[in-house]
């Protein structure tokens, strides 16, 4: 009689051992393709959330520009990928303070449309060809002047050459060691990395 008892035992702990080990390989298994992005075949694929949660590691961000005299801090990054787009759109909370004043509080907000190239400098995924869509400063009496607009370009131009919007884990850049990355595309709200031999 004890035979049969000891047999469920071994059974049940043998199906519970099993479970766990297929959970935590699942588990694994969802968190690297979370973290490396979807490689399908010679594709590489990111989603909105990815590149966000990159993005909100990053920011704040505070510049000063012309020679120190203005400062500007951009919080609160938010990144959307429209499907039937090529470019994503990056909206930020804008602050500006001038030589003297010493408040980078919040004082508007602007938006921007962009592509994205890889560069293999950085490792990341960069702006390109980014383009100011909106801004809205009320401080500024909801006019932008001419420097308020250099201040943002000028910003954007320096964004868009040194700091990638995403950077590209190191596991799956082993991953595609033996592949070259030809072009990176925005495509049904996903950015995808078209892979060459």
């Amino acid at each position: 009689m004890r035979k049969p008892a000891l047999r469920t035992s071994v059974a049940r702990t043998s199906a519970v051992f099993l479970t766990f080990v297929l959970a935590a390989l699942l588990v694994a298994g969802c968190s690297t393709l979370n973290t490396l992005g979807a490689m399908l075949g010679s594709q590489v694929t990111f989603t909105q959330p990815q590149l966000q949660h990159a993005l909100n590691r990053n920011f704040p961000k505070e510049y000063d520009k012309l020679g120190g005299l203005v400062s500007l801090r951009l919080t609160n990054p938010t990144l959307s990928i429209p499907y039937d787009s090529t470019r994503l759109r990056l909206d930020f909370d804008v602050g500006l303070s001038a030589l003297g004043s010493s408040s980078l509080a919040t004082t508007g907000h602007f938006a921007l449309s962009s592509g994205l190239r890889f560069d293999p400098g950085t490792r990341g995924l960069h702006l390109q060809d980014p383009v100011i869509e909106s801004v809205h400063l009320p401080a500024l009496g909801e006019v932008m002047s001419g420097s308020s607009r250099e201040l943002l370009g000028s910003w954007l131009d320096d964004y868009a050459r040194e700091e990638p919007v995403y950077r590209l884990d190191s596991s799956l850049l082993d991953r595609i060691s033996a592949r070259r990355i030809d072009s990176t595309a925005i495509e049904r709200g996903v950015v995808v990395i078209n892979l060459g031999e």
